[in-house]
């Protein structure tokens, strides 16, 4: 009996994290990957002090982008900080560290901001109403604006890039609504600009809820086993959308070149 095809690419009634490749599965075409996050992308512990108050530690090792550089082979670059937003992002943050340069380049973005911005600083969500398509630096100074920017100005350094936009996953509490509004900006984003996807963990994460921060939290930041969690979420629902749209992923191998088949 020969090996069956369809139920690996054409199972249409497979949910994006159905299955979790130990090895990142497709995802793995892509050999350069940079993630542009916030503490979640930096691998970041949250340790107790004395008094009751906590001190936080970005330890990249952790991040579940070098997670799933470790599964899957691939170069993987951490352009994220603890506490950043998409507003510092454009306005300092990768200019001092040289983000914008064509070294850190990379076939695959996956980009992981809201938290700090919406919840953190209260900033405006807006929509892509908010985006000037003639020079990206000229948005309205709202998330989305920013956040635009950010997929526009990368686009600029490698056009024929993929981009995964991660949305928040459901904590089941107060932030429900704001979260929703987000990840349906996400998904506004995904259709206004080509070669991006949406990575719906609100849709179909499990429920951060108390049992599951019992397991994968540490404090208010996630432990090392939840890093390697959302590693292999984020790999395997890479790897489903692959699967799923297998054309539009058939030269990545020639990205940042100007070949074509």
């Amino acid at each position: 009996i020969k090996m069956e095809l369809n139920e690996i690419f054409k199972n249409e009634n497979e949910k994006p994290l159905d299955n979790i490749p130990s090895d990142g599965g497709y995802t793995a075409i892509f050999r350069t990957i940079a993630c542009v996050g916030d503490s979640l992308s930096s691998g970041e512990f949250e340790a107790a002090k004395e008094g009751g108050s906590s001190t936080y530690h970005d330890m990249y090792e952790y991040s579940w982008g070098q997670f799933m550089a470790r599964m899957c082979g691939s170069k993987v670059y951490n352009m994220s900080r603890g506490g950043m937003t998409a507003k510092e992002y454009c306005e300092s943050f990768a200019d001092a560290n040289g983000y914008w340069n064509n070294a850190y380049a990379a076939q695959c973005y996956i980009i992981a901001l809201g938290v700090n911005d919406l919840f953190g600083q209260k900033q405006e969500l807006g929509s892509i109403a908010d985006i000037d398509d003639e020079d990206p630096k000229n948005n309205k100074k709202t998330f989305a604006g920013y956040y635009a920017q950010i997929i526009a100005r990368l686009k600029k350094i490698q056009p024929r890039a993929k981009f995964f936009l991660m949305a928040m996953p459901d904590e089941e509490d107060a932030n429900t609504e704001l979260k929703l509004k987000h990840r349906d900006l996400l998904y506004s984003f995904a259709e206004k600009f080509d070669n991006t996807y949406v990575l719906d963990l609100f849709e179909y994460a499990p429920k951060y809820n108390a049992a599951f921060k019992e397991k994968f939290f540490m404090r208010g930041h996630m432990n090392p086993a939840g890093y390697l969690l959302t590693a292999k979420m984020t790999a395997a629902y890479i790897d489903y959308i692959i699967r799923h749209n297998m054309n539009d992923f058939k030269e990545i191998g020639f990205i940042g070149t100007d070949l074509h088949s």
